[in-house]
Protein backbone atom coordinates (compact mmCIF):
# COMPACT_ATOMS: atom_id res chain seq x y z
CA UNK A 1 0.00 0.00 0.00
CA UNK A 2 3.03 2.29 0.22
CA UNK A 3 3.89 4.55 -2.72
CA UNK A 4 7.03 3.93 -4.72
CA UNK A 5 10.11 5.62 -3.27
CA UNK A 6 10.80 7.50 -6.52
CA UNK A 7 7.68 9.66 -6.16
CA UNK A 8 7.02 11.51 -2.90
CA UNK A 9 3.41 12.43 -3.72
CA UNK A 10 2.04 10.30 -6.54
CA UNK A 11 -1.54 11.59 -6.13
CA UNK A 12 -0.60 15.24 -6.50
CA UNK A 13 1.99 14.58 -9.17
CA UNK A 14 -0.43 12.54 -11.28
CA UNK A 15 -3.25 15.08 -10.85
CA UNK A 16 -1.08 18.04 -11.81
CA UNK A 17 0.39 16.27 -14.84
CA UNK A 18 -2.95 15.06 -16.18
CA UNK A 19 -4.78 18.27 -15.26
CA UNK A 20 -2.34 20.67 -16.89
CA UNK A 21 -2.06 18.59 -20.05
CA UNK A 22 -5.84 18.32 -20.31
CA UNK A 23 -6.37 22.03 -19.68
CA UNK A 24 -3.84 22.78 -22.41
CA UNK A 25 -5.69 20.42 -24.77
CA UNK A 26 -8.94 22.25 -24.06
CA UNK A 27 -7.28 25.58 -24.86
CA UNK A 28 -5.76 24.00 -27.96
CA UNK A 29 -9.25 23.04 -29.10
CA UNK A 30 -10.43 26.65 -28.73
CA UNK A 31 -7.41 27.87 -30.69
CA UNK A 32 -8.00 25.22 -33.36
CA UNK A 33 -11.59 26.41 -33.76
CA UNK A 34 -10.44 30.03 -34.00
CA UNK A 35 -7.73 29.39 -36.58
CA UNK A 36 -10.02 27.23 -38.73
CA UNK A 37 -12.61 30.01 -38.95
CA UNK A 38 -15.13 28.50 -36.53
CA UNK A 39 -16.70 30.26 -33.57
CA UNK A 40 -14.33 29.42 -30.67
CA UNK A 41 -17.07 30.23 -28.13
CA UNK A 42 -19.88 28.39 -29.92
CA UNK A 43 -21.37 24.93 -29.66
CA UNK A 44 -18.30 23.19 -31.10
CA UNK A 45 -16.30 24.34 -28.07
CA UNK A 46 -18.35 21.99 -25.92
CA UNK A 47 -16.67 18.99 -27.54
CA UNK A 48 -13.72 19.67 -25.25
CA UNK A 49 -16.00 19.24 -22.20
CA UNK A 50 -15.31 15.51 -22.45
CA UNK A 51 -11.55 15.92 -21.99
CA UNK A 52 -11.54 16.40 -18.17
CA UNK A 53 -13.63 13.31 -17.38
CA UNK A 54 -11.40 11.22 -19.63
CA UNK A 55 -8.32 12.73 -17.96
CA UNK A 56 -9.76 11.95 -14.52
CA UNK A 57 -10.14 8.29 -15.46
CA UNK A 58 -6.66 8.22 -17.03
CA UNK A 59 -5.16 9.75 -13.87
CA UNK A 60 -6.89 7.09 -11.77
CA UNK A 61 -5.47 4.35 -14.02
CA UNK A 62 -1.99 5.90 -13.87
CA UNK A 63 -2.16 6.17 -10.08
CA UNK A 64 -2.64 2.40 -9.81
CA UNK A 65 0.95 1.93 -11.03
CA UNK A 66 2.30 3.51 -7.84
CA UNK A 67 0.55 1.18 -5.40
CA UNK A 68 0.94 -2.60 -5.36
CA UNK A 69 -2.40 -3.22 -3.58
CA UNK A 70 -4.26 -0.43 -5.33
CA UNK A 71 -4.47 3.22 -4.29
CA UNK A 72 -7.63 2.85 -2.24
CA UNK A 73 -10.90 4.72 -2.56
CA UNK A 74 -9.76 8.06 -1.14
CA UNK A 75 -6.67 8.38 -3.29
CA UNK A 76 -8.42 7.14 -6.39
CA UNK A 77 -11.37 9.52 -6.10
CA UNK A 78 -9.04 12.30 -4.92
CA UNK A 79 -6.76 12.11 -7.92
CA UNK A 80 -9.77 12.19 -10.27
CA UNK A 81 -11.34 15.18 -8.52
CA UNK A 82 -8.00 17.02 -8.37
CA UNK A 83 -7.35 16.32 -12.05
CA UNK A 84 -10.80 17.69 -12.92
CA UNK A 85 -10.26 20.80 -10.81
CA UNK A 86 -6.84 21.52 -12.28
CA UNK A 87 -7.90 20.89 -15.87
CA UNK A 88 -11.02 23.06 -15.49
CA UNK A 89 -8.94 25.85 -13.95
CA UNK A 90 -6.30 25.77 -16.69
CA UNK A 91 -8.95 25.63 -19.43
CA UNK A 92 -10.92 28.53 -17.92
CA UNK A 93 -7.79 30.64 -17.51
CA UNK A 94 -6.88 29.90 -21.11
CA UNK A 95 -10.31 30.87 -22.42
CA UNK A 96 -10.23 34.05 -20.34
CA UNK A 97 -6.82 35.06 -21.71
CA UNK A 98 -7.85 34.15 -25.24
CA UNK A 99 -11.05 36.20 -24.96
CA UNK A 100 -9.13 39.19 -23.60
CA UNK A 101 -6.58 38.96 -26.41
CA UNK A 102 -9.09 38.31 -29.20
CA UNK A 103 -11.15 41.33 -28.23
CA UNK A 104 -14.83 42.15 -27.87
CA UNK A 105 -15.56 41.86 -31.60
CA UNK A 106 -15.26 38.07 -31.49
CA UNK A 107 -17.58 37.90 -28.47
CA UNK A 108 -20.08 40.14 -30.30
CA UNK A 109 -19.98 37.78 -33.31
CA UNK A 110 -20.56 34.85 -30.97
CA UNK A 111 -23.53 36.55 -29.33
CA UNK A 112 -25.07 37.34 -32.73
CA UNK A 113 -24.67 33.69 -33.79
CA UNK A 114 -26.05 32.39 -30.49
CA UNK A 115 -29.09 34.69 -30.75
CA UNK A 116 -29.74 33.49 -34.32
CA UNK A 117 -29.62 29.88 -33.13
CA UNK A 118 -31.92 30.64 -30.19
CA UNK A 119 -34.40 32.50 -32.37
CA UNK A 120 -34.45 29.58 -34.80
CA UNK A 121 -35.43 27.25 -31.94
CA UNK A 122 -37.86 29.66 -30.29
CA UNK A 123 -40.91 27.71 -31.48
CA UNK A 124 -39.61 24.57 -29.75
CA UNK A 125 -39.21 26.51 -26.51
CA UNK A 126 -42.72 27.94 -26.75
CA UNK A 127 -44.29 24.49 -27.13
CA UNK A 128 -42.97 23.43 -23.71
CA UNK A 129 -44.40 24.33 -20.33
CA UNK A 130 -42.72 27.54 -19.13
CA UNK A 131 -41.05 27.70 -22.54
CA UNK A 132 -41.12 31.49 -22.81
CA UNK A 133 -39.40 31.84 -19.43
CA UNK A 134 -36.78 29.24 -20.41
CA UNK A 135 -36.14 31.00 -23.71
CA UNK A 136 -35.76 34.39 -22.07
CA UNK A 137 -33.52 32.99 -19.32
CA UNK A 138 -31.29 31.29 -21.90
CA UNK A 139 -31.07 34.50 -23.89
CA UNK A 140 -30.28 36.52 -20.76
CA UNK A 141 -27.64 34.06 -19.52
CA UNK A 142 -25.48 34.07 -22.64
CA UNK A 143 -21.89 34.84 -21.65
CA UNK A 144 -21.09 38.29 -23.02
CA UNK A 145 -17.62 38.99 -21.57
CA UNK A 146 -14.35 37.12 -20.94
CA UNK A 147 -15.27 36.45 -17.31
CA UNK A 148 -18.59 34.88 -18.28
CA UNK A 149 -16.95 32.69 -20.90
CA UNK A 150 -14.31 31.55 -18.40
CA UNK A 151 -16.94 30.81 -15.73
CA UNK A 152 -18.94 28.78 -18.23
CA UNK A 153 -15.84 26.84 -19.26
CA UNK A 154 -14.85 26.18 -15.65
CA UNK A 155 -18.31 25.08 -14.50
CA UNK A 156 -18.96 22.67 -17.36
CA UNK A 157 -15.57 21.02 -17.22
CA UNK A 158 -15.57 20.75 -13.44
CA UNK A 159 -19.07 19.28 -13.29
CA UNK A 160 -18.43 16.59 -15.89
CA UNK A 161 -15.06 15.76 -14.36
CA UNK A 162 -16.53 15.38 -10.86
CA UNK A 163 -19.41 13.26 -12.11
CA UNK A 164 -17.09 10.68 -13.66
CA UNK A 165 -14.33 10.89 -11.03
CA UNK A 166 -16.43 9.29 -8.33
CA UNK A 167 -17.57 6.12 -10.14
CA UNK A 168 -14.16 5.87 -11.80
CA UNK A 169 -12.47 6.06 -8.40
CA UNK A 170 -14.76 3.41 -6.95
CA UNK A 171 -14.10 1.09 -9.87
CA UNK A 172 -10.35 1.73 -10.03
CA UNK A 173 -9.58 1.71 -6.29
CA UNK A 174 -8.01 -1.78 -6.39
Amino acid sequence: MEPAASSPSPVLRTAVLCGVVTGALCLGWVLFLYFTGNNPYGPKRTLSDFFPPIAAIVSQVLLRRYFSDGPGLGRSVGVGVATSLISASVAAAGVYLFAKMAGPELIAQHLAEAKRILNATKEMYLKEANGRQQFEATLRNLANNPQGLAQDEFAKKLLLGFVLSIPGGVFLRK
